[in-house]
């Protein structure tokens, strides 16, 4: 599943954010490189530990727990603190995949979804698609500041050469809760489906309450600890 989350910034946020990141100092890109990843890419990054980055992955936290969209698709069990990349002049990612595990501040996690924030406008610069490879084909993801999308980190994916101007992002991984990818998105259909439902008839209409118990029911049976 991929899903573009609209307006999870508000144009407040995203002026904090950008106001704390781009005062920061940045370095290469390959600070969080796998061996495969090392090779694909060119870009600049915050390093993890900034005190700058800290403090607007936190705000992109605060935002991201606060938005009902990515609850239902994620079902988060973990996300990692976010980071933050920039690329200009050509830089590119070439085609690549995540890392299956990931460690972060002293524990072990499974990367099951990828998400990357737009920071940037596209107006204000040219290339810098994200292209993501789904069972439709590669989809070219280029979204207004302050959306983001969500996939799974098992896609092959690439961010393709910035010509012009300046691409700012912020990219994590979260490990779900439901580790299958098919039953994530069957719960997030299903979800999405009783919140349609229980706004036309009522959260005490007798299908939704049948359909609320067949859904944690389903997350009782797949959601690892």
């Amino acid at each position: 599943m991929l899903l573009c989350i609209p307006d999870l910034l508000s144009p407040e946020t995203l002026r904090d954010v950008r106001a704390k990141i781009d005062a920061a100092q940045w370095v290469d890109g390959n600070e969080t490189s796998g061996a495969q990843a090392a090779i694909a890419k060119c870009n600049d990054q915050l390093p993890a530990q900034s005190p700058a980055g800290k403090a607007a992955g936190a705000i992109i936290l605060d935002a991201l727990f606060g938005n009902p969209l990515f609850l239902s698709a994620a079902l988060p069990a973990y996300v990692m603190p976010p980071l933050f990349n920039r690329y200009a002049g050509g830089q590119n990612f070439s085609a690549h995949v995540d890392n299956a595990i990931r460690f972060v501040e002293g524990r072990r996690m499974r990367s099951d979804l990828s998400m990357t924030v737009f920071l940037t406008d596209p107006a204000d610069y040219e290339g810098g698609d994200l292209s993501i490879e789904t069972q439709y084909g590669a989809q070219s993801v280029k979204l207004p500041a302050g959306h983001a999308v969500l996939y799974p980190s098992t896609s092959l994916h690439l961010v393709s050469p910035v010509t012009r101007g300046v691409r700012v992002s912020s990219f994590f991984w979260i490990q779900s809760m439901i580790r299958e990818e098919g039953a994530r998105t069957t719960l997030f259909d299903l979800d999405q489906t009783i919140q349609m439902l229980s706004a036309q008839r009522g959260l005490d209409d007798e299908a939704c309450v049948r359909l609320t118990s067949i859904y944690h029911n389903l997350v009782r049976k797949w959601a690892e600890p």
